[in-house]
């Protein structure tokens, strides 16, 4: 199949590369001109300055045949005759702390593309082609993007949903064997081409593929990513403070005691300062907004964002409390930059916390340092 994908961040450079493995050809846009040079670089160091996704630039560099990147849109038009499917891999970053899915570059995008679309087949539009939200987005926006194509006088179309549920630092393991796939359609033409996309998932015992309409998929995105950031949350607020507070209790073997009830898991166990990263915050946020516009009540949604801000804070105030500590005029170091192990990705890091909280203690000079994510942070 011919693949366009319009966003080669993290989602779409991984997607994009495991599906040319699959045996597609896929071209992949951006108008990030320094992302799109170094991953066509075939430079495995340079590919992962940019994203360091661990086996990204072996398997770009393996595919090279079947994947391009541009950032040139005339590589579009000549490559949207014959299209297929197009994933749109698009920022939808947080409105101005109000939960709120901004939408700007994602609409920019869909018309850009729109525009395209409409003179394809000398005008005529006879190649039935299926656009596919893999971007985190609002419940109903396959209706928005159908609203903007028609607008555009795009013909002979279909809008899906297929949300990435992917762990950022084990993407391409991931995609590779993958857990689940789950697809939103409307209807069985749409179903038939996401299955041929992902034939090689299909009917294998490993992967659980569901199907379902493009508003639950949409919706199980933010409802995993609630759930998840939820367990987090739970960890460092309630566990971890009964932990701290009681004395001759042990982290560690209260967490064994609780991760080996099998209704309990592992998952989510974790001592850490926060939950930052580019999904977990923002679209617990979309939730509560999303929510809120309907009448219903948030309070357990803002409360578990509460929890996460809280266990950063309780972590910087005991220097002062247990310590009697002054940062003013001390030099200080801050070792791992990077919202979590095996990325580059600062997003929501709670490195950009502290390092905003030792400005405010004026600190004399700040020393960080991480082996992947230091010229992110700079």
């Amino acid at each position: 199949m011919k693949l366009l994908y319009f966003g080669a961040g993290f989602v779409g450079a991984c997607s994009a590369t495991v599906n040319a493995d699959s045996g597609h050809n896929v071209l992949v846009y951006d108008v990030n001109k320094e992302l799109v040079k170094n991953l066509s670089s075939l430079d495995k160091d340079k590919i992962e300055s940019n994203l360091f996704e661990k086996g990204l630039g072996d398997l770009i560099i393996k595919n090279q045949l079947r994947i391009k990147f541009t950032a040139d849109l005339l590589d579009v038009k000549n490559f949207i005759d014959a299209t297929e499917a197009i994933f749109l891999c698009l920022p939808t970053p947080e409105k101005e702390n109000t939960g709120e899915t901004n939408l700007f570059f994602y609409e920019t995008a869909v018309k850009t593309l729109g525009k395209i679309l409409a003179k394809r087949n000398n005008g005529k539009q006879d190649q039935y082609v299926l656009l596919i939200n893999k971007s985190t987005v609002p419940v109903n926006m396959t209706n928005q993007t159908k609203e903007i194509m028609e607008e555009l006088g795009v013909k002979n179309f279909g809008v899906g949903s297929n949300p990435e549920f992917l762990v950022e630092g084990k993407a391409i393991e991931g995609s590779t064997k993958q857990e689940r796939i789950v697809i939103g359609a409307w209807n069985e033409k749409d179903f038939a081409i996401f299955r041929n996309i992902y034939n090689r998932f299909y009917e294998s015992p490993l992967t659980n593929y569901i199907e379902v309409n493009p508003y639950e998929a949409a919706a199980s995105k933010l409802l995993a990513n609630y759930i998840l950031f939820n367990r987090l949350a739970n960890c460092f607020d309630v566990v971890g403070r009964v932990c701290e507070k009681f004395i001759g209790l042990r982290f560690e073997n209260i967490r064994k005691v609780l991760t080996t009830d099998s209704r309990i898991g592992e998952w989510g166990f974790y001592n850490s300062l926060f939950a930052g990263g580019s999904c977990f915050i923002k679209d617990a946020r979309s939730l509560f907004y999303q929510l809120k516009s309907q009448g219903v009540n948030t309070d357990i949604v803002d409360s578990i964002l509460t929890a996460n801000q809280r266990q950063l804070d309780n972590f910087l105030a005991r220097a002062e409390s247990e310590l009697n500590f002054n940062w003013s005029g001390k030099i200080v170091g801050i070792m791992g930059l990077a919202f979590k192990r095996d990325t580059n990705d600062i997003r929501n890091a709670a490195s950009l916390k502290v390092t905003e909280f030792l400005f405010s203690q004026n600190v004399a000079r700040i020393k960080a340092y991480d082996p992947v994510a230091g010229n992110n942070y700079l």
